[in-house]
């Protein structure tokens, strides 16, 4: 186990009605110009926006509201969200929403109190200050109302990249499972996708001795696979949704990363199809991760077969690499069976396209630690997703 620091100072308020609490929350951290965020027009037709506004209001909160935010948000969003931000002297900034809004969130907050240009810190630059942010979740996904992270195109260049600090983690996220109730079969099948690849991420270390962590990753996704289903068949189904909601912050606020090596290489072979083409993110993962997890399983055929046999359930044998490629097909056999792709062509992402994604991924800056990909290894794993 390599030496770590893990912080995480995010007040999580879980159950049913918790978002009727957010006034009263942001009162807390001191907020009395808010900027709601939120996407697309959900929001507003199942009355959450309106609870959102009477909460503050209750609380003695001004606020102005910023909708809109698309899937796979970009950076001229962030430019205006940043210049309304400032115009109207916001002090914090809430998001309404699943991964997009509350990256949106967090990419304003830190272009706000930044002189230069917010792209700043998807190119490299550390992020050290920002607003506030608070989250009203809605999508059990990505993993960003636990998380220091934010995702953003940059739409001059079509690159795809992440920011981070740990001023970005929200101070307080809002968590009810009876949001996700109305989100459509593929919207909650993308998020589990999601959660999943979030922990995979992590698990394919070359860092040894690190059974803690280990058991947490594979305990976090036997519940994920055990919960997705019946989710998927029944959205009202509570304690499932209730148990996605928990998985997908787990997965993705680093307690499962700590004292160890991440790869990070699917998502970024992923965020290049989601530039290029708008697919879901969890959708481009379901694609990539499983030709990834082919092309590097040398890598350690042990450490996959023990994914195989712990999660998968698949039966340990001599040949490592046999159940190894068995836990695989079993990964798709599930993908597939909650209703996600798992080729490019299903994306309508054609062979012709994949030398500009290397190009894209390599000018981004490249990917893998678990294994350094080359340009040659990111167009093979490409084409192992056709």
């Amino acid at each position: 186990m390599d030496n770590f620091t893990f912080k995480s100072p995010t007040q999580f308020i879980f159950g049913r009605g918790t978002q009727t609490q957010v006034g009263k929350y942001a009162a807390r951290c001191g907020a009395k110009k808010v900027m709601v965020l939120y996407g697309g027009g959900s929001a507003v037709r199942s009355g959450l926006i309106q609870t959102v506004a009477e909460s503050l209001d209750a609380a003695g909160i001004d606020f102005i509201m910023a909708g809109g935010v698309q899937p796979n948000p970009v950076s001229s969003f962030v430019y205006d969200a940043i210049a309304a931000a400032r115009e109207e002297k916001v002090d914090f900034m809430l998001a309404v929403g699943g991964g997009s809004v509350i990256d949106t969130a967090k990419a304003v907050a830190a272009g706000v109190v930044y002189d230069g240009d917010f792209l700043d810190f998807y190119r490299g630059k550390p992020v050290k200050e920002a607003l506030p942010v608070g989250v009203v979740l809605t999508i059990s996904a990505a993993g960003s109302e636990g998380s220091p992270n934010t995702v953003i195109t940059d739409e001059s260049t079509m690159i795809k990249k992440g920011a981070s600090g740990d001023c970005l983690r929200p101070v307080f996220s809002i968590l009810n499972p009876e949001l996700t109730f109305t989100l459509p079969k593929y919207q909650i099948a993308c998020g589990i996708s999601d959660m999943m690849a979030h922990i995979f991420e992590r698990y394919f270390t070359k860092t040894r001795d690190n059974a803690v962590t280990d058991r947490m990753c594979e305990g976090l996704l036997l519940a994920i696979r055990d919960s997705a289903m019946r989710a998927i068949i029944d959205s009202e189904d509570y304690e499932a949704q209730a148990a996605l909601m928990w998985a997908s912050t787990l997965a993705h606020n680093n307690i499962c990363g700590v004292g160890r090596e991440q790869d990070w290489g699917s998502h970024a072979l992923a965020h290049q199809l989601s530039a290029l083409f708008d697919a879901a993110h969890g959708a481009a993962l379901a694609v990539v991760f499983p030709a990834w997890m082919k092309y590097c399983i040398d890598e350690d055929a042990e450490l996959f077969a023990r994914m195989a046999v712990n999660v998968w359930g698949v039966e340990p044998a001599e040949d490592k690499k046999a159940v190894a490629l068995a836990g695989i097909e079993c990964y798709i056999d599930f993908l597939r069976s909650i209703g996600m792709p798992t080729t490019l062509a299903q994306l309508d992402v054609e062979e012709k396209e994949i030398p500009r994604l290397v190009e894209l991924l390599f000018a981004a800056g490249g990917a893998g630690r678990f294994k350094k990909l080359t340009p040659a290894d990111a167009e093979a794993i490409y084409r192992l997703a056709l």
